[in-house]
């Protein structure tokens, strides 16, 4: 179970037609707004290890304001639509609300859609806009066969028949797709958010919605600076509607991130990957460089170790050797500084190194 007491104090606006949205504001840095994905709960959100390292993160670079759906978690829950406009309209009303005039604009899954509707609609309020696991059109607005018509059927039952449920087999369907890489913890966090953020009715509602998306013609539209990123394994929403909605989008940036979660865990390479290039995109140059800095100041004085000697040129048996340590052992050093510094292979970390003045002893020497 999770506290009723959430970490941040949640305020409540009011959509156009009456029903209540909570949103929360978190952070003091230049203001960014996240549209609401499937899944969000402003109290279990800051307790939940899937989305609590997001909120923090986000906190600790921005003012961060999100809000909880109409339907989902602190909003009102019985509402009399889930239409795509009535969503729109409620960002709008939680933006105003919040009395914010220009501001970065995060949108994840269908949390995109609405962005991308948003800021075609408003151009001068924002300054950046984010996509992450974006789509453009819905599963049923994209060309598709008899079979996958059956399949988007079959998963609305599955919601309607199995959502409420204690026995979490029907909503572990989704976790296997929202995040195929994760730890035990993290299933049972995922399957609990799942159970406490909506009904089974609101669920289903909601998901009929996604199906039915098509904000094609509003990505055209956009002229605020795009940044799209997508997991090159995405389960839930393959790449390809990531790099198709970019295309969209006049002068949008793609960036392909080395995952299969459709939600990205902070235990990942690509976690990191995210929010450096979040930062060069909305803060430039020099924040990214803060970043890279924070980087190697997480490295622990072993790990520092290591990548000096990785530097330098030496393989695992040498670095092994030198610093009387066991071929495994090194071995997890270097995946750990790996995840730290955001890099996939060996001879990224050495360049990123070298950048950073390690392995100076060694060119010394050699000159």
């Amino acid at each position: 179970m999770f506290s009723t007491a959430s970490p941040v104090p949640v305020r409540f606006c009011t959509a156009g037609d009456g029903v209540r949205i909570a949103f929360a504001s978190a952070g003091g840095g230049p203001p960014l707004v996240k549209a609401p994905n499937w899944m969000n709960h402003l109290q279990y959100d800051w307790e939940s290890p899937i989305w609590r390292p997001w909120m923090l993160e986000m906190a600790g670079r921005y003012r961060f304001t999100s809000y909880d759906a109409r339907g989902c978690g602190l909003s009102d829950r019985r509402v009399a639509d889930h239409l795509f406009a009535s969503h729109l309209r409620d960002l709008e009303a939680v933006v105003d609300a919040a009395q914010l005039e220009r501001f970065a604009l995060l949108g994840m899954c269908q949390g995109a859609a609405i962005a991308i509707a948003y800021a075609a609609r408003h151009p001068g309020r924002v300054s950046h806009l984010i996509l992450y696991g974006a789509y453009a059109q819905g599963k049923l607005r994209r060309p598709h066969t008899p079979q996958q018509r059956d399949e988007a059927d079959v998963m609305v039952k599955l919601i309607e028949i199995g959502w409420g449920r204690e026995d979490s087999a029907f909503r572990q369907v989704f976790t296997t797709q929202f995040i195929p890489d994760c730890t035990l913890e993290q299933v049972r966090a995922f399957d609990e958010l799942q159970r406490i953020t909506a009904s089974p009715d609101t669920a289903a509602a909601l998901v009929r919605m996604f199906h039915d998306i098509d904000v094609a013609d509003d990505a055209r539209n956009v002229r605020s600076p795009t940044l799209v990123m997508h997991s090159s394994g995405d389960r839930r929403v393959p790449i390809e509607e990531g790099r198709s909605t970019a295309a969209l989008i006049p002068g949008a940036r793609f960036v392909p991130l080395e995952s299969r979660n459709h939600i990205l865990l902070d235990h990942q390479v690509a976690w990191r990957q995210f929010f450096a290039e979040l930062d060069a995109f909305t803060r430039g140059e020099a924040m990214a460089a803060t970043v890279e800095e924070r980087h190697f100041l997480e490295l622990t004085q072993r790990e520092r170790e290591v990548l000096e000697l990785i530097a330098r040129g030496l393989d695992n048996g040498q670095i092994a050797a030198g610093l009387g340590m066991s071929p495994k052992t090194v071995r997890n050093h270097i995946n750990a500084i790996f995840a730290k510094l955001s890099v996939p292979s060996r001879a990224q970390a050495i360049v990123r190194a070298r950048e950073a003045g390690f392995g100076r002893k060694a060119s010394a020497a050699s000159a």
